[in-house]
């Protein structure tokens, strides 16, 4: 372990070991007192990825579809849909008494506007995009989408959950250009967000939209109702662990979204919490290339790290060394999942040999080039990526700078183009929940759609077509086929390096009840037993 992150832990452990027991009464019932993963710095969740900030769009905003426990698509903001027999006509019923936070009914041209905004901006999305005819509102409650070709997948896109997610907003905010934040934090969801509250770095607010009326079904994932049970949530962003994990001891908040493994044991022996794992599927560690910029525009030089990358490394700083809690999966899609086959090429596997990966680098033309990889000291749950990542390219003499910053930094960093001189980067790390990238329709790590794909800008034509393929295939048999060739094209061309599945453990204070068994933290159905 990283020596300074070493003596911080440890006096961390040592800190909180020294909390008086918790006996603290809870302060108010009707608050919800959360330390979440990470600084929220960027509110706009169409416009990122982070799942912080997806967590907040959870809370703040609503989707016509949700997903239920089964993965099957439900109606959520909508009524119900019909789609035409040849499949190209589509309308979507919203339900009676939908309102935004500022009082105004939410109207069907809100919703083709906020469909429109987020094709542009996600995967799945922008896999229909190409094939829309025209979207807009057939009357005040009914949005109708006209195709020119057959898109069965529709109601799957707009309904998922993980990278970008079709969260509706009011048509003024709606209509911003998908490349830039919207100015208002306006949903329709079950709670507002509280905008003179919020102080980046430190708090973030929400309170119970009075307005909302949840679905009458339970609720499960992001799909049933989402009942607020408390009056207010407040977000208490702690960036040391040892703090945090003092703070639920000592009963001064309620939930801590990420534990640091470290602090588990310590946790699990104290009075009055329970640590736990909500998530059965786990998460999937992965390290991007700036695809831009060298030296990893060069596809030799990222296969040369592929090769020389050591799961077991990772996984072991990431879990605290916990076996419990990872497993190795040398493939790009999840283990567990039906295309999740570990079929890396025998030239690639381990254990690796440091001075043929030297050779490949050389064989590859490096010659020197700085990477600077961008990495979050203050998310525990991908940190010690960053850490394992440095180490390994120095001892193979690549010519490495270490940029240590919040998550927050990290995100805003990562949408640079620039090169490193100009305040660019190399290569970051994060992690996905298994089912956001178990497939060519949702994965954005894979899919090569250059300078309008996600963050490293991968390009690559021959995987689009796949994915293409992937999408009207006529049976499973064949889509496996498929997924198996964009596994062996992302070997080839390295869009990342898979580190392997691992599970994050969650931590509240005993009594709370209601978490959904979900990869994100979201507040309904939580509640005081």
């Amino acid at each position: 372990m990283h020596r300074r992150r070493f003596i911080a832990t440890g006096a961390g452990l040592v800190a909180a070991a020294r909390m008086p027991p918790a006996l603290a009464q809870r302060r108010d019932p009707r608050v919800l007192r959360f330390v979440p993963q990470a600084n929220l710095t960027a509110l706009d969740p169409v416009w990122t990825t982070a799942s912080i900030t997806q967590t907040h769009g959870y809370t703040v905003f609503d989707t016509l579809f949700g997903i239920d426990d089964a993965g099957k698509v439900r109606p959520q903001m909508a009524e119900g849909h019909g789609v035409s027999d040849d499949g190209r006509a589509w309308t979507i019923r919203l339900r009676d008494g939908l309102r935004w936070h500022d009082g105004q009914p939410v109207l069907a041209r809100d919703c083709a506007a906020s469909l429109e905004r987020w094709a542009k901006r996600d995967v799945f999305g922008g896999s229909f995009a190409p094939l829309l005819e025209s979207m807009g509102a057939a009357d005040d409650r009914t949005i109708r989408i006209a195709l020119r070709s057959p898109f069965p997948l529709l109601l799957s896109a707009i309904a998922k959950t993980a990278a970008v997610s079709a969260f509706m907003m009011p048509e003024r905010l709606a209509r911003t250009d998908p490349f830039r934040q919207v100015p208002e934090m306006v949903g329709s969801g079950p709670y507002r967000f509280v905008a003179d509250e919020y102080n980046s770095g430190s708090r973030v607010v929400y309170r119970k939209f009075d307005g909302y009326v949840p679905r009458q079904e339970p609720a499960e994932n992001t799909a049933g109702g989402k009942i607020a049970h408390f009056e207010r949530i407040e977000w208490s962003v702690m960036p040391d662990s040892a703090t945090a994990a003092a703070a639920l001891q000592a009963g001064e908040v309620d939930w801590w979204d990420q534990v640091n493994p470290d602090l588990t044991p310590l946790l699990r022996r104290g009075r009055g919490v329970t640590v736990a794992v909500n998530d059965p599927t786990g998460y999937i560690g992965t390290l991007r290339f700036n695809h831009l910029q060298p030296p990893f525009n060069n596809t030799g030089i990222r296969r040369a790290v592929l090769y020389a990358a050591n799961q077991d490394d990772y996984l072991r700083a990431i879990t605290g060394n916990d076996p419990e809690i990872f497993s190795e999966c040398h493939s790009v899609w999840p283990c567990g999942t039906p295309y999740g086959r570990e079929t890396l090429p025998a030239e690639l596997r381990g254990p690796a040999d440091l001075n043929r990966a030297k050779a490949m680098l050389r064989e590859a033309g490096y010659r020197g080039e700085k990477v600077v990889i961008i990495n979050p000291s203050d998310l525990p749950s991908i940190g010690p990526f960053g850490l394992v990542t440095a180490d390994l390219l120095k001892k193979l003499e690549m010519n490495v700078e270490l940029v240590e910053t919040d998550w927050g930094s990290v995100i805003q960093r990562r949408a640079s183009r620039e090169p490193v001189e100009r305040g660019g980067w190399s290569i970051f790390h994060t992690w996905w929940p298994s089912p956001s990238i178990l497939n060519p329709a949702i994965t954005p790590i894979l899919r090569g759609q250059g300078a309008n794909g996600w963050f490293g800008w991968y390009s690559n034509p021959r995987v689009e077509a796949l994915s293409a393929e992937w999408l009207t295939a006529s049976d499973e048999a064949e889509q496996a086929r498929l997924a198996e060739e964009i596994q062996q094209e992302s070997f080839r061309e390295v869009p990342v390096v898979p580190l392997g599945r691992y599970f994050i453990r969650t931590a509240y204070r005993t009594g709370l009840t209601g978490f959904l068994k979900t990869a994100s933290s979201y507040p309904w159905n939580v509640r005081w037993a």
